[in-house]
């Protein structure tokens, strides 16, 4: 038997450490957490200085018991759980539950699953360290205080159900905030000039350095123009140059995976997960940019090798974020010398773009040639200018570009090639356009601006970004969705051969793409925090907490002492929202009157969402309406809700039965003999007509028939039907698949259901498999 065991998180990083280690070496995994606190109000002994009960989580008796078993068997044990405060305390919660001693349990810690670096790490062990433990205690002991007396005062007052914690109401009141800037943003419009210019068979674009802020300006300018001659005034070349950004850290990997690959926050955290447990890059949770002296050796060697020495340029970045682990690293390849990993195209997308921001970073700036022209217009002292910029030397343009928010397509660096130009060189002007501009709204958030966001405001760390991304939406406070804008009139004005011509334009303006919208709930939960709660949802309160963190971690402060603090103050705020009615929580709005039946029109939250009614709450014969999708009990207005009563609406007849039209949780539709067509975007409730439903009717009933394969008469919910991926059994709410060599179309029913209790038993133990890889990496 192996004298040494070894336990990690995670089975596939078991795996792989395993193959480094040779025989005398046995590594097994606790797939994750194997303690945490009870449900219940007995996990913290508030009165014994917050001492936590912890139990085995039922999913991890097995681990447990195999565990124990390998330890009896084992002369040394080695803690080899992951490198920051969490993975401390999983050690720490290992070293209780199997019972180890000091004497022969080591912690050894390792960012990346190299030999080298294992190797490493098994000739440099420490002990637990319990700074580290304390600050993952403290911080889950507050969250648990926070979400256990906060939540059910929510249920109380608001709605049941409801959750609220600590980091994710903060993220929710961003997004908030913005929907409501949005809101109230009121958008001016100013003329821009542009003008194109003929140079020798090439084209020369410019523009005016200022906008106009009337139409009346723009147009004299315009008319102007066209008596005027245009020259060159002015010829200004000057280097510039571009240097690359540092290599990733956890939120810029986010921020950069989403706006080049489209990855979800929680997306890009599982393929990185995978890539470092299969030995690929260093460890994902980082807020470090710094790289080791072994790195960046091996990214010179590349470097040099693969572009030329000139390319090189060694840099030593350091973090702005305050707090940042500079012993750690940045995300990099372990081996910069293998350009392609994963097992499929996303993990190699991410793995490329991992690779070469971190080469681009040890890369020579570019070096650019940028021009400013001035124009001149002879019967006016304005000018328009024009530039270009020309990459001299690419250094590490050659390899990566860093994105942005606001340009998304920016790829090259390079605006391009003015054509040859000299002082006093007169231009023959092809056009100019005044165009009608109107100033933008803030953003809303994306999923990787938000964690931007929580970054900069210090709330949070790069383990806590994507789950409380991924809380939000699950809970129901924000939907990330794209949504199409509406039509907006602009006008245009155009000089061209001598005459002048205007013109009245549409364009689409508010085009939304995965953004994150606030829903009702999150506006009046939102609310009723900030009112009630003001601690535990100011920005700069909880970026304290997380500096509070960062000082029990350092062994600065006893965690005991700052829980009190924290929670002496929130109890009483929890006991003072008791005598507090429902009725005082602001989560209705009286919108005016019904104009048919003098009624009062409220808005208000239901029990199953939004919705519009006419009539007080004592009022037996009170109507209601949903709200539609991106409607704001705060917002809506008396004419949208009164539209909303126009539905359900009867659209006409099919087959001697009424077609109705409607608006449902999961937006508009149609109900025919008691089967439901989606509208999708096209069609609106309030006007489709009988001839469209008539034919939507048709086409879903085609669609069915050809997913519809066989059914059968022992069991109506039993059925065989065509899918994406070809023939399946549904039973209920389940699928299966059905096994290679059998034919969709002669199953018989016994053969069916010994498919289902074939694939069921194996459903039960992949279900308990994947409960013991809960992992929180």
């Amino acid at each position: 038997m192996p004298k040494n065991l070894v336990i990690v998180e995670s089975p596939a990083k078991a795996k792989t450490i395993e193959g480094y280690l040779g025989k005398d070496y046995k590594v097994a995994s606790s797939y994750g957490h194997v303690r945490d606190l009870p449900k219940g109000e007995n996990a913290i002994d508030i009165k014994n200085k917050f001492k936590p009960t912890y139990e085995i989580s039922p999913d991890k008796k097995e681990v447990i018991k195999e565990l124990k078993k390998l330890v009896k068997e084992s002369e040394t044990i080695f803690l080899a759980s992951d490198d920051d405060r969490e993975g401390e305390a999983i050690s720490w919660h290992l070293k209780e539950v199997l019972s180890l001693k000091d004497e022969n349990t080591k912690r050894i810690v390792f960012r990346e699953i190299t030999k080298s670096a294992i190797t490493k790490a098994m000739e440099n062990p420490r002990s637990i360290d319990i700074d580290l433990v304390n600050a993952q205690q403290a911080r889950r002991i507050l969250d648990r205080l926070v979400g256990f007396e906060l939540s059910p005062v929510l249920w109380k007052k608001i709605k049941a159900g409801l959750s609220a914690g600590r980091v994710q109401s903060v993220a929710v009141r961003f997004i908030v905030e913005r929907e409501r800037e949005i809101e109230k943003f009121k958008a001016v419009s100013s003329f821009k000039i542009t003008a194109l210019f003929n140079v020798d068979g090439k084209t020369l674009q410019a523009e005016h350095p200022k906008k106009f802020e009337t139409k009346e300006e723009a147009e004299i300018f315009l008319k102007n123009c066209l008596e005027a001659e245009f020259s060159i005034k002015s010829l200004e070349t000057k280097p510039a140059k571009k240097s690359p950004a540092p290599p990733f850290t956890t939120s810029t990997l986010q921020q950069e995976a989403s706006r080049k690959l489209y990855f979800s926050v929680a997306q890009t955290m599982n393929i990185a997960q995978k890539l470092y447990e299969s030995g690929k890059i260093t460890y994902m949770r980082t807020d470090s940019v710094n790289l080791s002296g072994e790195a960046l050796n091996s990214a010179e060697k590349e470097i040099k090798g693969s572009f030329g020495n000139e390319y090189h340029q060694r840099r030593k970045f350091s973090s702005k974020t305050e707090g940042a682990q500079e012993a750690h690293e940045a995300i990099r390849p372990t081996d910069f010398a293998i350009t392609e990993a994963g097992n499929d195209r996303n993990e190699q997308r991410l793995y490329e773009l991992i690779w070469k921001r971190a080469i681009a970073s040890q890369m020579a700036d570019a070096q650019l040639e940028k021009t400013n022209v001035s124009i001149a217009i002879s019967n006016s002292d304005q000018t328009l200018n024009a530039s270009g910029e020309v990459i001299k030397f690419q250094g590490f343009l050659k390899v990566y570009l860093e994105s942005t928010d606001d340009d998304e397509d920016e790829e090259n660096g390079n605006k391009g090639l003015l054509p040859p130009l000299e002082i006093g060189q007169i231009l023959d002007l092809k056009e100019m356009k005044g165009r009608q501009t109107f100033t933008r709204p803030p953003a809303r958030y994306t999923e990787a601006s938000l964690v931007k966001k929580l970054e900069e405001m210090g709330i949070g760390r790069p383990s806590t970004y994507a789950p409380t991304i991924s809380t939000i939406q699950k809970r129901n406070y924000v939907v990330k969705e794209s949504r199409e804008g509406v039509p907006r009139k602009y006008t245009e004005m155009v000089i061209q051969n001598g005459g002048f011509k205007e013109a009245e334009k549409t364009e689409t303006t508010g085009t939304e793409k995965n953004k994150l919208f606030p829903t009702n709930i999150a506006m009046v939960v939102n609310d009723f925090l900030v009112e009630h709660f003001p601690n535990v949802i100011d920005y700069s309160f909880t970026a304290t907490v997380e500096k509070e963190f960062d000082h029990i971690a350092q062994g600065q402060q006893a965690w005991e002492e700052m829980i009190e603090d924290f929670y002496s103050k929130f109890h009483t705020k929890v006991e003072q929202t008791e005598n507090m009615k429902r009725t005082d929580v602001n989560s209705s709005r009286e919108l005016g009157v019904d104009p048919k039946t003098g009624k009062k029109v409220i808005a208000r939250l239901g029990k199953f969402g939004p919705l519009v009614q006419i009539g007080d709450q004592d009022d037996e014969e009170k109507q209601f309406a949903s709200l539609k999708k991106g409607q704001f009990i705060e917002s809506i207005t008396l004419d949208e809700a009164l539209e909303l009563f126009k539905l359900p609406r009867d659209v006409g007849y099919f087959e001697d039965k009424k077609i109705v039209a409607a608006i449902g949780k999961f937006g508009p539709y149609i109900r025919h003999d008691g089967k439901f067509v989606s509208l999708g975007k096209e069609y609106d409730p309030l006007s489709i007509t009988e001839e469209e439903a008539i034919h939507l009717i048709g086409a879903k009933r085609e669609a069915d028939a050809k997913k519809h394969i066989k059914s059968f008469e022992e069991n109506p919910e039993l059925l065989i039907l065509n899918g994406r991926w070809g023939p399946y059994i549904k039973l209920g709410k389940n699928n299966y698949k059905i096994p290679k060599g059998k034919e969709a179309e002669s199953l018989s029913y016994e053969e069916t259901m010994e498919i289902i209790e074939s694939q069921a038993d194996n459903k039960k133990g992949k279900a308990a498999k994947n409960s013991k890889r809960k992992v929180k990496k």
